[in-house]
Formats: structure tokens, C-alpha cells, sequence
């Protein structure tokens, strides 16, 4: 191939390559998550969907929207079943029916976006920074947990860019899902809470059985 054509060819990719990355994305999340296959343990709790959080909607950029609502909410409800053999999903603390019972309630605190314009690599990421608000069912602060998620595209060049950073995000949520699962009965906090609980439903047990 001459010269010029190599040249013009390069131009055209790089063309393409750059309109594709600066362009507006409304990135709606479609997949469906898996049912977890895990065992969980003896444990109540209420998990606090709140309306903001099943129809968040992220803003990483002037140009870049994500509608994360309905797919985390789809994807968290799995893995917490995945951690509780009882729970009930509400929205709001004081819809909670549940004693004796954990009342977790998570929230988005910021969602980034990195395009290959952005870092000069052929890939799109996303990060989603989740924090679960954790509290008795009397209102005691138990933790309050910091849990960041990351996703990115092993190669973006045959995709769009709202396909790009879709898929990124549904990776991302998969990482949250996995996170929650391995490392949830890891926080300290958690760890005391059900030393405490336990104490407490054996003193229960005693008590009822010496009436």
C-alpha cells in the first residue's frame, strides 16, 4: 500500500478513534444477574433500597449518564441473599418489620469514568464507590463500609462508546457482588456483632426456658 494511503487510512482510524471517545453516551444497564449459589449463614437482615438508590442514575461527566438503578438493586439483592437465610428488602428504616435483625442501607457515593481518551489505552473503565450504612434495628451504628467496585472493557475498538462503557459497568457491578460476598463477614464490626447477638439469644433461650 503507498505511502499516502497508509497515511490517510491511519488519519480515518484516528478520526473515528477520537469522535468515538468525545461523543455523548446514555448508557442503560439491561443484563440480568445470576441467582448466587452460596450457603448463608444463621442471620437476619433488612436491606434498605431507598427510591434514590433503585433509580440512581449517574453523572460521571458533562457527556456520560448511566442508569445503574435498576441492575444494582437487581445484583446487591442476590448477594445479600447469597449472606442471610433471612431477609426482607424495604424502602425505608421504618418499613423494617424485622428484631433482633442488621438494617443495611447502601448508597452510591461516586461513579468515574476513564475513556481511552482519557489514559491513551484501548479500553473504557468505571468505578462505582458504594458505602453500606449497617445499624441494629434499635438504630445503633454497627459500621458504616466503604465498598469500591471496578470494571473495564478488554478491548474497545469494534465498540461504541455507550456500549464500552456499559459494559465496563456491568462488570463493575459483577466486582461489587463479588466484594459484598467474600468480604462481608470479614469487617470487625461485624464479626462483634454477631459474637454480641449470639451471647444475647443464648441469654434469651436461658430466660425462656426458666419460666
Amino acid at each position: 500500500m503507498p505511502k499516502t494511503k497508509i497515511t490517510l487510512f491511519s488519519v480515518l482510524i484516528a478520526v473515528i478513534f477520537i469522535s468515538g471517545c468525545s461523543s455523548t453516551a446514555q448508557v442503560q444497564i439491561d443484563s440480568q444477574f445470576p441467582t448466587v449459589v452460596s450457603k448463608p449463614k444463621p442471620v437476619k437482615a433488612a436491606i434498605v433500597f431507598t427510591e434514590d438508590f433503585k433509580r440512581y442514575i449517574a453523572s460521571p461527566n458533562s457527556k456520560t449518564s448511566i442508569d445503574l438503578g435498576s441492575a444494582q438493586t437487581e445484583l446487591l439483592s442476590n448477594a445479600f441473599a447469597g449472606l442471610f437465610n433471612e431477609i426482607e428488602f424495604v424502602s425505608a428504616v421504618s418499613d423494617v418489620t424485622f428484631e433482633n435483625a442488621l438494617v443495611i442501607t447502601p448508597s452510591v457515593q461516586e461513579v468515574q469514568v476513564s475513556t481511552p481518551s482519557d489514559t491513551y489505552l484501548n479500553v473504557y473503565e468505571v468505578w462505582i464507590k458504594y458505602s453500606l450504612d449497617i445499624e441494629t434495628v434499635s438504630g445503633d451504628q454497627v459500621d458504616s463500609w466503604f465498598m469500591p467496585a471496578y470494571g473495564k472493557t478488554p478491548d474497545s475498538f469494534m465498540l461504541s462508546k455507550t456500549n464500552a462503557i456499559e459494559e465496563a459497568a456491568i462488570i463493575a457491578l459483577r466486582d461489587a457482588g463479588a466484594k459484598l460476598l467474600l468480604d462481608f463477614y470479614r469487617i470487625p464490626s461485624i464479626y462483634n456483632w454477631l459474637v454480641t447477638e449470639q451471647i444475647s439469644e443464648n441469654n434469651r433461650n436461658r430466660s425462656s426456658l426458666s419460666e
